[in-house]
C-alpha cells in the first residue's frame, strides 16, 4: 500500500483488507510503503519469499512499480485502486470500490495484457516526454495533495508554458525518420481513444501495440488551442495531431538526458529512447467474463 495515494485514508484502508482477508479466510501480508522508494524492494522481497502474486494498493504510479517487478518474475497482480485516476484499473474494469476491486483479487481470474517499454523500464498506461514530465517536476516541487495537487498542476502548467516548451525531435518509425518540432510526444500502451465521452480511455491492452501521438502546435497559443480542442474531444480533424500505431519506435533528441514519464512518474533517461510493446507481458487479477447465456 502507497501511504501517499491519492485517497488518503490509507490506515482505515488497510484495516479494512484485514478484516476481509480473515472473514475469507485467505492469507496475506500488507506491507505499508511510506515512501515511492520502499515499494520496489517490498515486492521483490515477496517474490523472492514465494508470494502467489502482488497486489498495489494506490495509484497508476503505484501500479507501475509492482507491474515492473511482476513481469520479471511472472506473478499475477493485483489491483486496489486508490489513486486519483486510476486509469489502469478502469480500463480493465476492475471496480474503484475496495471491497469489489479485493474479491476480483480474491476470485483467482486472470488474463494477459501487454506492457510498454522504453530503454528497458516499462508502463502500463502511457510515457511521454516534453511539457508534461516537466509539468510533474514542478507539481512535486510544490508537494501539494489532495484537492491542492490540481492547484499545483495548473500552476505548473502556466510555469512551463511561459518557457520555451518545444524541442526538436526525430523519429524512427517503421524505419523512416521523422523530424518534429513539439512541445509534447505521447506513447500509449496501445491506442486511446481522443474522441466523445470516453476520450483518454483504452478499448483492449492486448493489440501487440504501442501508440505515438505528436503534436505539432507551432506556439504557445497554437499548444493552448490544441489543449482545448483535446479536453472537448475534437481531435479526429486535428491537422496539429500525428498518430502512429507501431510495434517499435525510435526518439532522438540532441541532449545527454531527458525527463520521461512512465504513468505519471518521471525518470530520468538517455536517448535515443527505444519504445516498444511486450504482448501479453503481465498477468493481472481481472473481472470474470460474464457468460452470455447467464444474462
Amino acid at each position: 500500500m502507497n501511504a501517499g495515494s491519492g485517497r488518503g485514508g490509507v490506515v482505515d484502508a488497510a484495516r479494512r483488507i484485514e478484516t476481509l482477508l480473515a472473514e475469507k479466510g485467505r492469507p496475506g501480508r500488507i506491507t505499508l510503503a511510506r515512501h515511492g522508494r520502499d515499494i520496489r524492494p517490498a515486492a521483490e522481497r515477496a517474490v523472492s519469499e514465494g508470494t502467489a502474486g502482488l497486489v498495489a494498493a494506490g495509484g497508476d504510479g503505484t501500479v507501475n512499480t509492482l507491474a515492473s517487478v511482476a513481469v520479471d518474475a511472472d506473478v499475477p497482480l493485483g489491483v486496489l485502486p486508490q489513486g486519483t485516476l486510476n486509469h489502469f484499473a478502469k480500463d480493465l474494469g476492475i471496480p474503484t470500490d475496495l471491497d469489489e476491486a479485493l474479491e476480483v483479487v480474491l476470485a483467482g481470474h486472470t488474463r494477459r495484457v501487454d506492457v510498454g517499454e522504453v530503454s528497458g523500464r516499462i508502463f502500463v498506461n502511457n510515457s511521454s516526454l516534453g511539457v508534461y514530465p516537466r509539468i510533474v517536476r514542478l507539481r512535486e516541487r510544490y508537494g501539494a495533495r489532495g484537492p491542492g495537487k490540481w492547484l499545483a498542476a495548473l500552476w505548473a502548467t502556466l510555469a512551463v508554458l511561459r518557457r520555451n516548451p518545444f524541442a526538436a525531435v526525430r523519429l524512427v518509425v517503421n524505419g523512416e525518420p521523422l523530424l518534429r518540432r513539439t512541445p509534447f510526444v505521447f506513447v500509449g500502451n496501445n491506442d486511446y481513444r481522443m474522441e466523445g465521452l470516453r476520450a483518454g480511455t483504452r478499448e483492449a491492452l492486448d493489440r501487440g501495440v504501442i501508440a505515438i501521438y505528436v503534436m505539432n502546435a507551432s506556439g504557445r497559443r497554437g499548444l493552448v488551442w490544441l489543449g482545448f480542442q483535446i479536453l472537448l474531444g475534437r481531435t479526429g480533424q486535428l491537422r496539429e495531431l500525428d498518430t502512429f500505431l507501431v510495434d517499435q519506435a525510435t526518439i532522438e533528441l540532441k541532449r545527454s538526458s531527458v525527463g520521461v514519464a512512465l504513468d505519471g512518474e518521471v525518470a530520468e533517461l538517455r536517448p535515443p529512447l527505444v519504445y516498444r510493446s511486450r504482448p501479453g507481458a503481465l498477468r493481472v487479477f481481472v473481472p470474470a467474463p460474464q457468460d452470455p447465456a447467464a444474462s
